[in-house]
């Protein structure tokens, strides 16, 4: 199956679902939420409907599959893609950008005694105090230093960097929902086979629990791709194909081995859908695994990035003593509130 993304070129959003199934059984577990539990709520039609995860979640998932945590390195389709690792003072790997809760805004990052990251932001992004944010710039330079940022979405809440307005929206996002819920609660006990009436407060006894699961008749994956945000970067053509592949792999990656969501919430993909635009057909995961090396290595040409690809990776010592918290700091917010959702 060739690349063809002409049924791409005049439309905003590429909108996909996945219908999707518990793998064994009925009954499946919806992610939870502090003081709320299970998140249901009731459909425009009054139907019963539930999040099984939540589009914070899903950005997590999606980079998930792209990093081989063995290897400390992109899963091999995507080697050669710029990316920032965070290693401790022996020089052992700590975080990325992939998996840090921050991105490229992370403490490990932007607060250490290492500015090297900060330096380089500073330098290239310069003279946008005042006025309104060069979007464009933004993106350039995220390209070549944190490339999976421009999908991601990023939030650079340093005042020292254009007084913390740098951001760009997530461009791929995501949530799992499930319609026409029903619950099923179950319990257990927790046995202390050598003192079951102990104190239970200490973690002796037998511990009685419930636990509430649900059923559906139709659970649905949801997945969004802004393509006019990814074309208003105006990097090029090379760029533009790279991100919509990177980001089509990221789905098709995360439906083939990513559907197990917690321990009682394994699920499988039993179809694929394009609803926006119809004629469009996501590329199989072998066809886009073949592409992206090509992809990678025509915008590594383009953009002058180094030869090496290893030389691509920029890396930061964390020696454990960020700077304290205030005005300045990265940690002053979060690209995880839900002003813009960067999970």
């Amino acid at each position: 199956m060739s690349l063809d993304f002409s049924a791409l070129k005049s439309v905003p959003r590429l909108l996909i679902e996945a219908r999707l199934k518990p793998l064994q059984g009925t009954r499946f577990q919806p992610t939870g939420f502090p003081n709320l539990g299970a998140a249901t709520y009731d459909g425009p039609d009054g139907t019963r409907m539930l999040l099984v995860e939540s589009a914070q979640s899903m950005a997590n998932r999606l980079e998930t599959v792209c990093w081989d945590k063995v290897a400390d390195d992109w899963v091999t389709p995507l080697q050669g893609l710029p990316v920032i690792k965070v290693l401790d003072k022996g020089g052992q790997p700590l975080t990325n950008t992939v998996l840090e809760a921050h991105r490229t805004n992370s403490p490990y990052i932007l607060e250490g005694k290492d500015g090297s990251v900060l330096n380089l932001l500073k330098r290239e992004l310069a003279g946008m105090e005042e006025g309104p944010v060069d979007i464009r710039k933004l993106a350039s330079v995220l390209l070549g230093l944190d490339t999976n940022a421009l999908l991601h979405g990023v939030f650079l809440a340093k005042s020292d960097l254009a007084g913390g307005r740098l951001r760009l929206p997530r461009a791929l996002s995501a949530f799992i929902e499930a319609e026409d819920v029903r619950e099923a609660q179950s319990g257990g006990v927790k046995n202390d086979h050598v003192n079951p009436s102990g104190d239970t407060a200490r973690g002796f006894g037998n511990v009685p629990f419930s636990r509430s699961e649900f059923s559906a008749p139709r659970i649905t994956a949801y997945f969004n791709l802004d393509l006019a945000q990814i074309r208003g970067y105006r990097l090029g053509d090379a760029v533009t194909e790279l991100l919509i592949v990177l980001a089509l792999f990221k789905i098709r990656a995360f439906l083939d081995e990513g559907l197990r969501l917690r321990t009682a919430c394994d699920l499988e993909c039993e179809s694929l859908t394009v609803t926006r635009p119809p004629e469009f057909a996501v590329p199989n995961r072998g066809t886009l695994e073949s592409a992206l090396p090509g992809l990678i290595a025509r915008v590594a040409k383009e953009k002058d990035w180094p030869e090496d690809p290893k030389a691509r990776i920029t890396t930061v010592t964390w020696d454990g003593s960020g700077k304290a918290k205030g005005k300045g700091s990265s940690a002053a917010k979060s690209d995880t509130q839900d002003n813009d959702d960067k999970g």
